[in-house]
């Protein structure tokens, strides 16, 4: 997202080649101080000895999630080779599948649909997490640790103030606004979004909307990044589809409509390792376990700002909070 959501999973040899050609980083510490030991290490979490692949996708969540991978895990003795940067979900999620990394953040919207093959998602989190997480593990030996409170899902989004205006709190008062046939109800949306099961079209379906909606100027296709100022412009689209935990949300005085008919996914983080790598040593699931509870829609908006809103450094974004919840020590 935000290119989590690849529907499709590509073949083996172009997946592998994408994984080569992403730019991934070395060995973690070139440049990097190496985390020293915090609340994890005090619980008595020892990998000393063990050495972890950590991988994940190019955008700023994923950056920033693989990031609190290497920095952890360094804090409690392990070795870790820094493959984060790999472009897009396919590809990494095959470097996972075929040994290149043995761990990666991963989402149970994707796991479930994307990954698994399912069609329907499970409205309630914890039994799509549930679902996803067994079905991972019978099939392909992947572990899912336990996920997040953060649902990086998707959402129609507009500014505040025009939010306010027109009293539009949810997506069926989005529905109803171009329903209206108000010239003003432009929506901004990626290409995949445009096309995808659980994208615009059943979107549209599943809200009622009866005026065409598929062409210019009420649907604009976009870039990802561009949607969110586009929208923020109110041009070419006063409305937006963005990811719920995009930091660029706040930074721009954006809302999300609720998904008031549940017809997202639900899109919380874990932490999937394969499961020989788990099984050398079982702890290595307690450190994400530790860390996952803290993470929370308002952190992650935080976090994630930080980075896409103010530029700063995702290892350094990691490490930071990482270490001001006590997790890892000081650097």
């Amino acid at each position: 997202m935000l290119t989590r959501s690849t529907g499709r999973m590509v073949g083996a040899t172009i997946a592998v080649l994408a994984f080569v050609l992403a730019g991934c980083g070395g060995l973690s510490g070139s440049g990097q101080p190496q985390a020293q030991g915090g609340s994890l290490a005090a619980s008595g979490i020892n990998l000393a000895g063990q050495t972890y692949t950590v991988g994940g996708q190019e955008f700023d969540e994923q950056l920033l999630l693989c990031k609190m991978s290497v920095a952890s895990l360094q804090s409690v003795g392990a070795t870790v080779n820094d493959r984060c940067n790999i472009t897009g979900s396919a590809a990494a999620r095959q470097a996972l599948l075929s040994g290149e990394i043995d761990m990666g953040w991963s989402y149970t919207g994707t796991g479930w649909i994307a990954n698994l093959g399912n069609t329907t998602p499970i409205p309630d989190s914890q039994q799509q997490y549930i679902a996803t997480r067994d079905q991972d593990l019978e099939r392909n030996q992947i572990v899912w640790t336990n996920p997040t409170p953060f649902n990086n899902t998707y959402a129609i989004a507009t500014t505040r103030a025009f939010a306010d205006q027109n009293n539009l709190r949810t997506t069926t008062d989005w529905a109803n606004f171009i329903n209206s046939g108000d010239p003003r109800a432009t929506t901004c949306v990626e290409a995949e979004f445009a096309s995808r099961n659980d994208g615009l079209p059943n979107l549209l379906k599943t809200y009622g909307v009866t005026r065409p909606y598929d062409s210019p100027p009420a649907l604009t296709v976009l870039d990802t990044g561009a949607i969110y100022q586009a929208t923020a412009n109110a041009n070419p689209c006063f409305f937006g589809e963005v990811f719920t935990t995009d930091g660029r949300i706040p930074a721009l005085n954006l809302v999300s409509l609720a998904d008031d008919r549940n017809f997202f996914p639900k899109y919380n983080a874990s932490n999937t390792i394969r499961k020989n790598v788990v099984d050398r040593n079982p702890q290595v699931v307690e450190v994400f376990n530790q860390i996952a509870p803290r993470l929370t829609d308002d952190v992650m908006l935080n976090l994630n700002g930080q980075i896409s809103s103010q530029g700063r450094d995702a290892d350094q974004v990691a490490r930071e909070f990482l270490t001001q919840q006590g997790l890892i020590g000081q650097q």
